[in-house]
């Protein structure tokens, strides 16, 4: 397989995100355990999870709309961008700005889309400093 999603050791009971219909873009990604998101402040969401794909794609997270409409939840970071030479747990940094709120294991939570991408002239992909961890590893700022 080229592209696709792994369950990672340790994280028992939890799914292989789908597409729930036949046009979604979007595989859901569900909470592979129970997190308390304080208001105002950032709480990681593990997924249990890493992604294989090709060195030419990207894959973008974004949590699902009805959390942010329904209950003012949003991804710290907006949207997550997660590179081919990441092969780590997926990890959300959820806020909330309506209160506390519960994010239950096996809840839906986000949605990852595979796309590819372009780089500029005589930029080569694969080539420049290996990945080296998880957030910020490739520099603080």
């Amino acid at each position: 397989m080229i592209r696709g999603f792994e369950i990672l050791e340790g994280y028992d009971g939890i799914k292989l995100p789908t597409r729930k219909t036949a046009f979604s873009a979007g595989y859901d990604l569900e909470a592979a355990e129970n997190v308390i998101v304080t208001d105002k402040k950032i709480s990681l969401v593990p997924t249990g999870l890493r992604a294989f794909f090709p060195a030419n794609e990207v894959l973008l997270i974004y949590l699902r709309s009805s959390l942010a409409v329904k209950h003012n939840l949003f991804l710290a970071n907006g949207v997550g961008v997660i590179d081919a030479d990441y092969r780590d747990h997926i990890i959300l940094p959820v806020i909330s700005f309506g209160g506390e709120f519960e994010i239950k294991k096996g809840m839906r939570i986000a949605q990852g889309i595979f796309q590819k991408y372009l780089t500029v002239d005589g930029d080569k992909i694969g080539v420049g400093e290996v990945r080296r961890g998880r957030f910020g590893s490739t520099g603080d700022f």
